[in-house]
């Protein structure tokens, strides 16, 4: 879709409309209903915007501008065709530890506080910080959809929320509240909700959404009819459960239950497997990977799952230390010795991954841990990794250095200025080769500044690299000619360019939107929203 942002000069004479979706729970679905919403209304002629005041997620995304925010932002306002910002996402929680967080305000990394102090030191003071980014949508934009977090009904949290229902009545936002069937005791989460809910709350719930359902619908009616009787609140919509919906998650709690040793697809030539260690960050770098009609990719948490790949990923980690430690006391580092031995072709690094495959990390200023600390890296490449305050967070483009060492198939070597690369990073710490020959750049990138920088390193046999590059896989003729390097060096048949990352999730954004619009009662939706069928 094109961007919409350039269509905001209409002359406004009230703020835009608001519409807040919440849920019975964590990820029963409200990212993507709000996906859906906003897709809908923009395909309706409004320009909409996503909200969500505060986020948690280490799965994030980087702004034009270099900002850092969730994930699902990033991804909401893509499907609504406009340029995300820090607006749309004021607040975001990374956590480092069991009850530690880095808190990123409007972007830039603010303070790591525990639990505690976040909640007693930092939300009573968050309150303008929220409204002030929310009145900023609401003067740019026609229609801004809030997502809460979690549930509105945390007893415990409720006094100091800015995300659920305080956020609701700031704003005065009719709420949908989503639940998922497919868990089971979806009528009980509902009622329950609201059974916990304050009469006030209660009020400004308006509708609710199903989310997930499969089977036949009429077999559910029987209790949609009970629900509206018994709250007296509509079901505005059952929407059905999507099969292999390829659209970015920002939890990494969708990875439960992907672990194991054996692999997903048997009938795929290439199998990835991806170390999921405690702290994993940007996960969805791999996407692309699992959408590849020749490549399976499997989440790996102990060493014995690990079997014999055909190419092994470190993958980003918001504590590289921490997560190094858990690679060793999961046995990991012999595993992947012995497996680089016996028939893998590849260990690759990215980002935290890329940090672990240098001799060592330092930490002078005690940025990852609660001291200065020297930690002994894997030893696969000749590299250090000093820990600093400040954080890098870029989107970069380049190509590949003209004599790098990836495996790729084709006369790449030849064309690398003409074979492009883009992607961000999300960083706190730069990486130096200790002046050995064993290594090669990979990239050469352009600063935002316009300088031309190098970045990442691999052996000269290309059996093991590192870059911190997210988004790397989104390029699609890199990924392509690197996995047919990959069959090619297994003796099959290359298979060329087989999709375009972007095309696809454009549209997996409408098939989306498609099955929302097909069973969600729309004109109420925009009937509680004080808004007609048609942008005026």
């Amino acid at each position: 879709m094109e961007d919409n942002d350039a269509t905001s000069a209409k002359s406004k004479v009230k703020p835009a409309a608001v519409l807040m979706i919440q849920g019975t729970a964590s990820d029963v679905g409200k990212s993507l209903v709000t996906a859906a919403l906003g897709r809908i209304m923009t395909q309706d002629g409004y320009l909409a915007s996503p909200f969500k005041s505060q986020n948690m997620a280490l799965n994030s995304y980087v702004t034009v501008d270099g900002k850092e925010i969730g994930r699902a932002q990033g991804m909401q306002a893509e499907a609504f065709g406009i340029t995300a910002t820090t607006d749309m996402n004021p607040i975001l929680l990374k956590p480092s530890g069991e009850m530690t967080a880095q808190i990123v305000v409007h972007g830039v990394p603010h303070a790591a506080l525990s639990a505690r102090e976040y909640r007693e030191e930092f939300l009573p003071e968050a309150k303008s910080t929220v409204m002030d980014a929310l009145d900023r949508l609401r003067e740019t934009y026609e229609v801004v959809l809030m997502e809460g977090a979690g549930s509105p009904a945390e007893i415990n949290l409720k006094s100091r929320d800015i995300v659920n229902m305080n956020l609701a009545g700031w704003a005065d936002a009719p709420v949908l509240l989503v639940a998922d069937i497919d868990r089971g005791g979806v009528f009980a989460f509902l009622v329950g909700t609201l059974e916990l809910l304050e009469p006030h709350e209660r009020a400004r719930v308006k509708g609710f959404i199903i989310n997930k359902f499969r089977g036949d619908l009429s077999l559910l009616q029987p209790g949609l009819d009970w629900l509206e009787q018994r709250t007296g609140i509509p079901v505005l919509g059952v929407l059905p459960f999507l099969p292999q919906l390829r659209i970015e998650a920002e939890d990494s709690v969708v990875l439960e239950g992907t672990s194991g040793q054996h692999r997903a697809d048997k009938d795929k030539e290439l199998d990835i497997a991806v170390i999921r260690y405690p702290r994993i960050s940007n996960f969805t770098d791999f996407d692309p990977l699992v959408d590849e009609p020749d490549t399976s990719v499997r989440y790996v948490t102990r060493a014995e799952e690990l079997g014999m790949p055909d190419v092994i990923i470190l993958p980003g980690t918001k504590n590289t230390a921490a997560d190094l430690a858990y690679l060793r006391e999961q046995g990991f580092p012999a595993a992947i010795t012995l497996a680089l031995k016996d028939g893998a072709h590849q260990l690759v690094g990215i980002c935290g991954g890329y940090q672990m495959l240098g001799v060592k990390l330092l930490d002078p200023d005690a940025v990852e841990s609660s001291e200065p600390k020297e930690t002994a890296g894997l030893g696969y490449l000749p590299l250090s990794t000093v820990f600093l305050p400040e954080k890098t967070t870029v989107r970069v483009n380049g190509g590949l250095a003209m004599d790098h060492p990836l495996q790729l198939h084709g006369n790449f070597l030849e064309m690398a200025s003409d074979l492009p690369v883009a992607g961000y990073e999300i960083h706190m710490g730069t990486t130096t080769n200790h002046g050995e020959a064993s290594v090669r750049s990979l990239f050469n990138l352009t600063e935002p500044e316009g300088a031309i920088q190098s970045e990442g390193w691999g052996t000269l046999d290309g059996k093991i690299w590192g870059t911190y590059l997210h988004g790397l896989f989104h390029n699609d003729v890199l990924r392509r000619a690197w996995l047919d390097g990959l069959r090619v060096a297994k003796g099959l048949e290359p298979l060329e360019l087989t999709f375009s990352a972007a095309d696809l999730r454009e549209q997996e954004f409408d098939r989306l939107a498609a099955a929302a619009r097909e069973s969600l009662n729309m004109s109420a939706i925009y009937e509680i929203m004080g808004l007609s069928k048609e942008s005026s």
